[in-house]
């Protein structure tokens, strides 16, 4: 059975000398995040290859728990400094049956 989980990977890449900063904005963000209602994970990895590379994990519920996400004012903070801090490629992704 197929579950209606929806999840979300953004590649952080830190601009030149904002590693820390970006670090930051992750760890302070982190907590808010995965007290949501309709969270299930919310997790960074850091490239081995490159530790300017972030990858972020996120898991909802559904799509309405990933639109409420979007309305935190966390959520909103993070989106206003994240361009200055990193590029970012998101992509919002739903399950596969596979059989």
């Amino acid at each position: 059975m197929i579950e209606n989980n929806t999840k979300i990977v953004a590649i952080l890449t830190a601009l030149p000398g904002k590693a820390p900063e970006l670090q930051a904005l992750l760890s302070d963000t982190a907590p808010s995040c995965r007290a949501e209602p309709g969270n299930l994970r919310w997790d960074v990895w850091q490239d081995r290859a490159n530790p300017e590379r972030f990858i972020l994990d996120e898991l909802y519920i559904d799509a309405g728990a990933v639109e409420a996400h979007r309305e935190t004012p966390h959520f909103k903070n993070y989106a206003s400094k994240i361009n200055s801090l990193a590029e970012r490629t998101a992509y919002v992704v739903t399950p596969v049956d596979l059989g």
